[in-house]
């Protein structure tokens, strides 16, 4: 591309460009706290229905009193909904002051009168402090609650998205940069705060919003700002901070078990990198096509300096920039939006295509990573595991994208990732630990298929649309 000559000139590879990709990078790393923290603010505690007044009165064991209490399932675990009409005193005498369980138990609820949890629930809190499930009761009937706010936050993803992909054609990738950040810091520490589920949501809607402004400009600023022989590797180190974020977010969750507290403490930093995100330049291709070629060589200017290729900056000028770029130039004048991407068949066909891989791709992603308790395992334990398998399949992506190319690396990890996946539903439900490892597998290869999708798709679309397509997956 024309603007890869004065990009050279400047240094294409040097200390700006280094620091400027390791600055930009310093957020991902706590993106991935956002997006994954659903799976320790809304863990689901072990609970129950609280016990009878005169029973929580009474001098019983915790034991005893959640005997005569609370009724049994076929299992032979207490029931997390129901609890007997009136206490069941003759069970203490039955089993004997100790509080032992028996099967037979199960069959004497059946008898006596079951009622909802009329007195609210008692939570297990041994593995947390709190959470916004037992800080607002969102179990039983109402227990849908908790995938109603994952979803509020994946929606304000996909509004993000949309809103934050357009401005950034119109006004530049900088500013919304320092919005997305501003706007994480801001509605995490509201989140943190809420009062009500009702309010936890709204602000982590505005997180989701934020979450999409973040990675949307973060990456054209990267890509737009180094050579395209060097894109996979720093495609590659932009995944493996992602990736280390997930890790962080368990050691975070891990030593911080209050809800509000952990929330707080992956927004605080966003505040810091607001404030570095005003030492960022603006992306000099954008600029140019935008018809500010002044600032675009202003720029330049202060990159060549800082690479130390002073006198070689000094050559670019308003008729060097032109001439180079004029054949960009040319084909940017006018306005554009999302209709342009399906304006002409090729681009028709590739934004359908591309539509596809990233639906595809975040669909099982999120599905696989947004609800540990589901595999069985502490959660702690299976955050880690999920993060690390992304060390390996990055490693095996990048290689594969720079000898065989990014389709058939594309096709390949969304294969792989469709068979562990389908394999999987075959696995009877008891057998954790087979189930767990298919979903490593499968969670690793939808890694791998992520870094090729920022890549591909970066690629594939000219700097003029760039930001109105990343808005469309």
């Amino acid at each position: 591309m024309a603007f890869s000559d004065l990009l050279e000139l400047v240094g294409s590879t040097g200390r700006f460009q280094i620091l400027h990709v390791t600055l930009l990078c310093m957020p991902v790393l706590m993106m991935a706290s956002h997006n994954l923290l659903q799976n320790f603010v809304a863990a689901v505690p072990h609970h129950y229905c609280s016990a009878h007044k005169n029973v929580s009165q009474s001098s019983l064991s915790p034991e005893e009193t959640l005997l005569i209490t609370v009724p049994l399932d076929q299992t032979g675990k207490p029931q997390k909904c129901q609890r007997y009409v009136t206490p069941q005193w003759h069970l203490l005498a039955k089993n004997g002051t100790s509080g032992s369980w028996e099967q037979d138990d199960y069959e004497d609820s059946l008898d006596a009168g079951l009622q909802g949890c009329t007195d609210g629930w008692s939570y297990n809190m041994t593995e947390m402090s709190s959470t916004i499930i037992s800080d607002w009761h969102l179990v039983c009937d109402i227990r849908s609650l908790k995938q109603m706010g994952q979803t509020i936050y994946m929606g304000g993803v996909l509004v993000g998205a949309l809103v934050f992909g357009g401005l950034s054609d119109r006004y530049g990738r900088r500013i919304l940069l320092l919005i997305s950040n501003l706007l994480m810091a801001v509605a995490g520490t509201c989140a943190a705060f809420s009062t009500s589920f009702p309010l936890f949501c709204l602000f982590r809607f505005g997180c989701g919003m934020a979450l999409s402004g973040l990675g949307l400009n973060t990456f054209s600023l990267i890509v737009e700002w180094i050579p395209t022989r060097v894109r996979t590797v720093v495609g590659t180190f932009t995944g493996y901070c992602y990736t280390m974020g997930q890790l962080l977010l368990a050691v975070i969750a891990y030593f911080i078990r209050d809800w509000r507290w952990l929330t707080l403490a992956v927004s605080l930093p966003f505040y810091v990198f607001f404030l570095i995100a005003w030492w960022f330049h603006e992306s000099s291709r954008w600029l140019v096509l935008s018809n500010n070629s002044e600032r675009a060589i202003k720029n330049l200017h202060s990159v060549a300096r800082f690479n130390g290729r002073r006198e070689e900056g000094e050559k670019i000028d308003l008729k060097m920039v032109q001439e180079t770029m004029k054949k960009e130039m040319s084909s940017s004048q006018g306005s554009y939006s999302v209709l342009d991407l399906f304006r002409t068949p090729m681009m028709r066909t590739m934004t359908v295509c591309l539509s596809a891989v990233w639906l595809s791709t975040s669909f099982a992603y999120y599905g696989l990573s947004m609800d540990l308790q589901k595999f069985g395992v502490d959660i702690y334990l299976i955050q880690v595991i999920f993060g690390a398998v992304d060390f390996p399949a990055k490693v095996v992506v990048t290689v594969s994208m720079s000898f065989i190319g990014r389709r058939p690396s594309q096709c390949g990890a969304l294969i792989l990732a469709g068979i562990t996946i389908l394999i999987n539903q075959l696995v009877p439900y008891d057998k954790q630990t087979i189930r767990t490892c298919l979903a490593v597998v499968g969670k690793g290869c939808l890694a791998a298929s992520f870094n090729c999708c920022y890549l591909y798709s970066g690629e594939l679309y000219p700097t003029i649309i760039r930001m109105a397509w990343a808005g469309c997956p």
